[in-house]
């Protein structure tokens, strides 16, 4: 496994949030950030190659040994196929790409009658892109963003049946979708190319429950077990580090047209991620961030590096047993 830094669990101190008063962070910068705190790669928006020297990058990313993921958006056939061809020049690892067609927090009530049809059209541009993906062997994976169930990602990478296709797991986001993290894992594990370590604390809501951003290793998340996992079936992975958004995701199961497009569930998984909330949830306490709050950008950076100096310990710490564990195997 290698572990890297994406920049989206950071938008206030690496200048990417509107508001943020922070330059917007290059890529060298984020690369030297990775090796600072002993990461091995990095992810980069697409937004900050567009102008850079691809020869630069690619050069001090050989040098320092370090694997490159690109995080794209939409599902546009002709875009991530002009995304892939810059991850080529780049030696990329993996194209990411979210779809969105939901709300956060997985609603889909504005979808009715739309969500089959937005899944076809999704499909056959990733049909396209994929052609591209081959050509270059890079990977091209679509993240569970809240947005596509296990059922739908599955569906894809069966569909599409391509080595270079599969997904990016984002390791909170299955709760999002009304999912038990550990089930989503495990029915995934052989199509995950990509990770993104996130975890949640969360929270009992009248309509549900909110997911509220914490460090990893500060939530519900079972990282070990997910590590085991993928051991099995990808130890070369890459797993980047991305601290949850700013604002609280409201996961609004108790109002029966949340449900509106969503896959038949039977009632075991209902009942396991009731088990599982109320296993993990809190009744109260605080759960806005600084952002939620209305804080200045400066504390807003302050809070995500702090959390970020927390995750990076956690983090260290869960590579430390890992080798313990394979010297006494």
């Amino acid at each position: 496994m290698k572990f890297g830094l994406t920049a989206y669990g950071t938008v206030f101190q690496m200048g990417l949030h509107p508001n943020a008063v922070n330059p917007r962070i290059t890529a060298l910068q984020q690369m030297e950030m990775a090796i600072a705190y002993g990461l091995e790669g990095v992810e980069f928006p697409y937004e900050i190659l567009v102008n850079a020297d691809v020869d630069e990058i690619t050069e001090y990313a050989q040098k320092n040994n370090l694997f490159i993921n690109i995080a794209a958006g939409g599902y546009e056939s002709e875009y991530l196929q002009k995304v892939l061809r810059l991850g080529s020049k780049l030696n990329a690892h993996t194209v990411r790409t979210v779809v969105g067609g939901a709300d956060f927090g997985g609603d889909r009530r504005k979808m009715n009658g739309k969500w089959q049809t937005f899944l076809n059209e999704v499909l056959l541009s990733f049909e396209g892109a994929v052609k591209t993906a081959e050509e270059v062997e890079i990977y091209l994976t679509v993240e569970n963003h809240q947005d596509l169930a296990s059922e739908e990602l599955l569906w894809l990478c069966k569909t599409i049946d391509s080595n270079y296709f599969g997904i990016t797991l984002d390791t909170g986001n299955p709760l999002a979708t009304a999912e038990v993290p550990i089930d989503f894992f495990e029915k995934m594990v052989p199509y995950i190319k990509n990770v993104h370590l996130k975890d949640y604390k969360i929270y009992w809501s009248a309509d549900g429950y909110r997911l509220a951003r914490c460090p990893i290793g500060q939530g519900v998340i079972d990282f070990s077990a997910l590590f085991t996992l993928l051991d099995k079936v990808n130890p070369d992975i890459t797993l980047s580090i991305e601290h949850g958004a700013l604002e609280a995701r409201h996961v609004r199961v108790f109002q029966e047209d949340y449900w509106t497009e969503y896959p038949e569930r039977t009632a075991r998984q209902l009942t396991r991620l009731l088990r599982f909330i109320d296993d993990h949830a809190l009744t109260k306490g605080e759960w806005r961030t600084p952002y939620e709050k209305g804080k200045s950008a400066e504390e807003i950076a302050a809070y995500e590096m702090e959390e970020m100096a927390i995750g990076l310990a956690y983090l260290s710490y869960l590579k430390k047993m890992r080798d313990t564990q394979q010297m006494e195997v």
